[in-house]
């Protein structure tokens, strides 16, 4: 007898623990929030890095509550109605199922790590074994390039010479490409680059799409090619978008577009 009364008060205990242990949906001006919402912002926290627990949960519920209140006030002044918002809504909608779309086709279809070591290795095959450093100057016209060429034989600095270079991400750096593999530039640039000795400038002006081109090699090193699990990350996202191309282009043939 003792033994049923103790059970008892066992399980009787154990029904507030339980009951407290589910989550409850929030209600803002008697407008349900689902618990399911706080589990979707939290999912999306966690991809970012946070980590599930007690207070990130909290959080959660409590911008929801934040963004709930706004939305009903919005809605009282019936901004929720306008064509901007509802054109807005529309494109927000349509971004979430072409995203859901992908994450189905991609969980169906992964990229497997035998694409991404193939892809790694076809890059590492096509930088070759060598990395140069040069420096360069862009200009728009060959008399340009000519002439920088002739004020550098006369003892002109190639740094202050740069100044004048249409390539802005590097003339207030002194024409400095730093480290890189020819395969990185234009074939001609690449071409002169590799046939130039460190320390020596191109005698004539190199022509590309961009424009002309004044070179100098300033070292070469063995290349230093990063280990596949560093870049394994970018190789993945960048199969991932070449799949997403093929997968486009293979809709849109199909799709009767007037």
């Amino acid at each position: 007898m003792k033994l049923r009364l103790y059970l008892g008060v066992l399980l009787v205990c154990a029904i507030p623990a339980v009951a407290l242990a589910q989550p409850k949906a929030v209600t803002v001006n008697g407008k349900s929030i689902p618990y399911s919402r706080v589990d979707l912002l939290v999912k999306q926290q966690v991809a970012r890095g946070a980590q599930d627990n007690a207070q990130l949960r909290q959080a959660a519920i409590e911008q929801l509550i934040n963004n709930e209140v706004v939305i009903q006030e919005a809605d009282r002044k019936g901004l929720t109605k306008s064509a901007d918002v509802q054109g807005q809504l529309d494109l927000a909608r349509r971004q979430v199922i072409f995203q859901a779309y992908l994450q189905n086709h991609f969980k169906a279809n992964p990229i497997k790590e035998e694409a991404a070591r193939a892809e790694y290795e076809r890059a590492k095959s096509q930088s070759g074994d060598k990395e140069y450093k040069a420096h360069h100057i862009l200009v728009e016209k060959e008399a340009e390039a000519k002439a920088i060429i002739d004020q550098i034989k006369k003892g002109g600095k190639f740094e202050d010479l740069a100044k004048q270079s249409k390539d802005i991400g590097t003339k207030d750096k002194g024409g400095d490409l730093d480290w890189s593999v020819p395969a990185n530039y234009t074939k001609p640039f690449a071409d002169a680059l590799v046939k130039l000795e460190k320390g020596k400038t191109t005698d004539a002006p190199v022509q590309s799409q961009f424009g002309w081109h004044v070179i100098r090699l300033d070292d070469v090193r063995p290349m230093q090619f990063p280990a596949f699990d560093s870049v394994k990350q970018r190789i993945y996202g960048a199969l991932q978008e070449q799949e997403i191309q093929r997968l486009v282009k293979e809709l849109r043939a199909k799709a009767k577009v007037e």
